[in-house]
């Protein structure tokens, strides 16, 4: 069986790579959709995680690779998300909605020794997927003949970024931990303009491919302090993100074409211009930090504050910045009596969550924020103990993202999420036969 695993860890990652991810038109700028930290544990308690060290022996932390101290067993993390996104439009009255479903998060983590974890992780990072169209109908006039022309541009985008991710923890004392993550960036984004008329038929597109390969680390310290007399713990953490190597590698076409079947087969395409070009700051510099407290295996609260620096991307000549941008995030969790096994719901693991972002994105004087509340639970397996906490992992959210002024658009979203926790004293030699 723990074979099965680790054979289905390794495979999956291709299959991650390769799905196509919902998400809101605002992808059409920068680099897609950037997901925040996907794992459903950090998702369901407002995206705090900071200064969250788990109580349980079964949770490696990767968001602040220091918060590992309690982490004893070898743990295998599955989880998938269904994106469920509707949006609104004062322009023209557009209503939409979209939906997809992909899996979000693999992780394999376990213990070197007793002060030093080790945990590796496969996320998808950011994405473009969307499709627009807009018509704009011209009256023209010749002599006494007035021709009505339809101008159509279609707006496409398409691909998904990647992030694999190396993280080591060790525990310097009782109460401080330090840790490092590694971190790969890696996909391809595609975006395509294009401009036709009802009375032709070729077509003016634009395309954008992008080649991300990318490469950064990230440094974490926590604090815990717990007061033996009362089990009440008081936890401190922070992180930086920096270190952006490599480029991100664009290639523009612009041509002219028309298509020869119903399957988009381009022919008689004639390319009016080529270019070449390399950006860098593509991921750019990010800091947290974090406060929490809570009763030892009972409850846990905490409060956090991200930082992401604005990117400074050029395309060809031309600057193009996103501001700097601010999440606040607070949440915890809240498990009834670990002991009741006669009551399988006190044993359940509850958490909760809120948080508020100024989004990177400014249209029209208008900064596209975001925000939402969260849920979830964790469900253990019959025989999970204190001491080997397993289960099922189910997460909700629901918020906004987005503003109708100035014809913009609203978006309105609920993600589930679902997955396993498999965690056991795995890979560990018997000291006596």
């Amino acid at each position: 069986m723990k074979k099965i695993f680790v054979v289905s860890f390794i495979s999956v990652g291709y299959f991650l790579n390769a799905q196509s991810l919902s998400n809101s038109p605002y992808a059409k700028y920068g680099i897609g959709d950037v997901k925040y930290d996907n794992t459903i544990e950090t998702a369901s308690m407002g995206g705090i995680s900071t200064a969250f060290i788990s109580d349980f022996t079964s949770s490696f932390n990767f968001a602040n690779p220091a918060n590992n101290a309690n982490f004893e067993l070898t743990s295998i993390r599955l989880e998938a998300t269904n994106e469920n996104n509707y949006f609104k439009s004062n322009f023209n009255d557009m209503k939409s909605t979209k939906h997809s479903t992909y899996l979000s998060n693999i992780s394999l983590a376990f213990p070197i020794s007793s002060k030093v974890k080790m945990g590796l992780s496969y996320q998808p990072y950011s994405s473009k997927s969307y499709d627009i169209l807009n018509d704009e109908v011209v009256n023209k006039t010749e002599g006494d003949i007035t021709n009505s022309i339809t101008y159509r541009n279609q707006f496409k985008g398409s691909g998904s970024v990647s992030t694999a991710a190396v993280a080591v923890s060790y525990k310097v004392n009782q109460e401080f931990s330090v840790g490092a993550r590694a971190n790969l960036y890696f996909g391809d984004l595609y975006d395509l303009t294009e401009l036709s008329a009802n009375n032709s038929e070729y077509i003016n597109g634009y395309e954008t491919k992008n080649r991300i390969r990318n490469f950064n680390f990230t440094l974490g310290t926590s604090y815990q302090k717990l007061n033996t007399r009362t089990d009440k713990k008081l936890t401190i953490g922070a992180t930086a993100t920096f270190g952006n190597t490599s480029n991100m590698v664009t290639e523009y076409n612009n041509s002219t074409y028309r298509y020869i079947d119903a399957a988009g087969t381009k022919g008689d395409e004639i390319f009016i211009d080529h270019k070449e070009a390399k950006s860098k700051n593509l991921i750019p510099l990010q800091a947290s930090v974090g406060v929490g407290y809570g009763s030892d295996n009972h409850w846990f609260l905490s409060g956090q504050i991200d930082y992401k620096k604005g990117e400074d991307i050029s395309y060809f000549g031309t600057s193009y910045s996103l501001q700097d941008t601010y999440r606040i995030s607070a949440g915890g969790w809240y498990l009834p009596n670990y002991n009741n096994f006669r009551n399988y719901f006190s044993r359940v693991v509850y958490r909760y969550g809120a948080f508020y972002e100024r989004g990177n994105l400014k249209l029209e004087g208008n900064s596209i924020n975001k925000f939402g509340i969260s849920a979830g639970v964790m469900l253990p397996f019959k025989n999970s103990s204190i001491t080997r906490m397993s289960g099922l992992e189910i997460g909700v959210e629901l918020g906004k993202r987005g503003t109708l002024k100035n014809n913009l658009i609203n978006q309105n979203f609920i993600n589930l999420k679902i997955g396993f926790n498999f965690a056991d004293k795995w890979f560990r030699k018997s000291l006596y036969n």
